[in-house]
């Protein structure tokens, strides 16, 4: 009898979760996007083992998404910053917290709102680029391989 092989699905959604796919690893990008930019603090702010967010840390440096700046000499000390390629995850984020927000919230609410520039309450959607209508799966047809 003749084995199967599978081969997963070539995709960019697994490529993106190999980095940011972790708890750890969103919550730290979270924290940068609040300002919280030195590790103490997003320990503290995440929960997070210490061990474990130096590790995934080290693979949001390595992967471009963050960098790590000294902020002082004597005790050496460094905070993250991020990228151009970090800030593109911040409508990921918002929408992941929208999406929490709908669905996970419960009776007391959700515990944090956003108001964009022109005042109001920023509610993140996907629109299409070419002619800015809201998005919905019914609207999206995949082409090409894969």
């Amino acid at each position: 009898m003749a084995s199967i092989t599978t081969q997963p699905r070539v995709c960019s959604i697994a490529r993106t979760l190999e980095l940011v796919g972790e708890k750890w690893a969103l919550l730290a990008v979270r924290e940068v996007f609040l300002g919280n930019r030195r590790f103490d603090e997003m320990v503290r702010r995440t929960g997070a083992p210490r061990d474990t967010l130096a590790a995934r840390l080290k693979t949001l440096v390595g992967s471009g998404i963050l960098e790590r700046r000294q902020y002082s000499e004597h005790p050496v000390r460094h905070e993250y910053r991020l990228t151009p390629a970090g800030r593109e995850l911040y409508p990921v984020i918002m929408t992941l917290m929208n999406w929490g927000d709908k669905h996970l919230a419960g009776e007391e609410g959700p515990p944090r709102a956003f108001e964009h520039s022109c005042g109001h309450r920023f509610v993140p959607q996907v629109v299409c680029e070419a002619c800015g209508e809201r998005v919905e799966v019914r609207d999206v047809t995949p082409v090409g391989a894969g």
